[in-house]
């Protein structure tokens, strides 16, 4: 009794969670693979699924969403929002939510669910994670590139409009849908959009410049960091109060001081970098503890892959098809749709409130989480080695030999 109240206290989760966790960085980065992989993996054999060291309580969630959070900000970093908000993104973005959705309510109706199941299991299908493909482009340094403004761009605009799906969804099934609450939800999410970008860039961004020249951040260097991630918190808290994700209000912080010149620049920057590898990790990790294999049975596992398939497939069909169709060169077409087909936490936490109200039982939820699993797996290994091995091609050619260090 003694163990067991050991392994189910919160410190010792907290603890097991980021050994885990940091081991799959070195892992998956000594293995010349994306971080996201490695951590995923480790969260499975840690959880229910394996070795049950570790299960997806209230306490884990909260440190999950809290890492998203950290990344998201440190993304947001890298973003002029005026670069990203362009309409061919908004485009891309409602074609890559709609295609997504038929094709996941039609694939539900085949394999004999209700249309209510249906209609979840095909909003599930809707967002994209934004911090998966965030996190694989910023360790490969490409966040800069046009591929990669369209993904970030699209997958912020593809949150919102899973968030606006589900709304509607929820309606269709209680069977007591009306416009007023479905146009007013839109209104809310692009007037927080629109009013946190203004006010973080000519507020927020202005107090850190002030700030940084004050005797105060001379003397505490450290006052710069600490106010870049209050704004974060406070971008993230104002997010969920109007009923979005609390990543769309860190994104936005952090997109507020991209263009921030500093004397101490450097300081929050490599803070908020130090403090994401560690917060990130338990998102990341969380991920693989909420999988449990013990409820996939074989008729499920059919359901999992055509799924799957459905939900990579439709993901590049309806973001890579406008894509291209915006002059987007092939290669950077098929980026972003890869780039696209991650669902991470909002798939989830769509099937989570379908399994809640009682449309979806435990077995067809397991086959979404592992369904959002296979698409977080995935995608990165694809754009990791692909990618990767193109740029590494690119430096044989044009740099000089190197030197042994053996």
């Amino acid at each position: 009794m003694f163990g067991e109240g050991i392994l189910s206290s919160a410190d010792f989760q907290m603890s097991l969670l980021l050994f885990v966790a940091l081991a799959g960085y070195l892992i998956a980065y000594r293995i010349n693979q994306s971080a996201v992989v490695g951590i995923i993996l480790a969260g499975i054999l840690v959880g229910p699924s394996f070795l049950g060291l570790v299960t997806y309580t209230d306490f884990v969630s909260s440190l999950a969403h809290l890492g998203a959070v950290v990344l998201l900000f440190t993304i947001g970093l890298e973003f002029n929002i005026k670069e990203i908000a362009r309409v061919r993104y908004l485009v891309i973005g409602l074609c890559g939510v709609i295609v997504p959705i038929l094709g996941g309510f039609f694939t539900a109706e085949l394999f004999g669910f209700d249309f209510k199941a249906a209609v979840f299991i095909g909003v599930a299908l809707s967002a994209t994670s934004i911090a998966i493909t965030a996190n694989v482009l910023r360790e490969m340094g490409k966040l800069q590139t046009e591929a990669a403004k369209a993904i970030i761009a699209v997958a912020v605009i593809d949150d919102v409009l899973a968030l606006f799906f589900l709304s509607i969804a929820e309606g269709v099934v209680s069977g007591d849908i009306s416009v007023g609450p479905i146009l007013l939800t839109a209104l809310i999410a692009i007037a927080f959009i629109g009013i946190g970008a203004l006010v973080g860039k000519f507020v927020f961004a202005r107090l850190m410049v002030r700030l940084d020249n004050t005797p105060l951040c001379e003397k505490y260097p450290e006052s710069i960091f600490i106010f870049a991630i209050m704004t974060a918190f406070l971008y993230a808290l104002m997010a969920e109060l109007v009923g979005l994700s609390a990543i769309v209000g860190s994104f936005l912080a952090g997109a507020s001081f991209s263009e921030v010149k500093l004397n101490r620049g450097a300081i929050f920057r490599q803070g908020a970098e130090h403090l994401q590898i560690i917060f990130a990790s338990i998102f990341f990790v969380s991920l693989g503890v909420i999988m449990d294999v013990h409820y996939i049975t074989i008729d499920v596992i059919w359901f999992v892959l055509a799924l799957t398939a459905v939900a990579i497939i439709t993901k590049m069909i309806g973001c890579g098809v406008p894509a291209k169709l915006y002059g987007m060169n092939w290669k950077d077409t098929l980026i972003v749709g890869v780039g696209m087909a991650p669902r991470g936490e909002v798939g989830m936490i769509i099937g989570l409130i379908g399994l809640n109200q009682g449309l979806i039982n435990m077995g067809v939820y397991s086959a979404i989480i592992l369904m959002c699993l296979i698409t977080t797996i995935i995608p990165p290994l694809i754009m990791k080695n692909w990618i990767y091995k193109d740029r590494s091609k690119k430096e044989v050619c044009e740099s000089p030999p190197a030197k042994s260090h053996s």
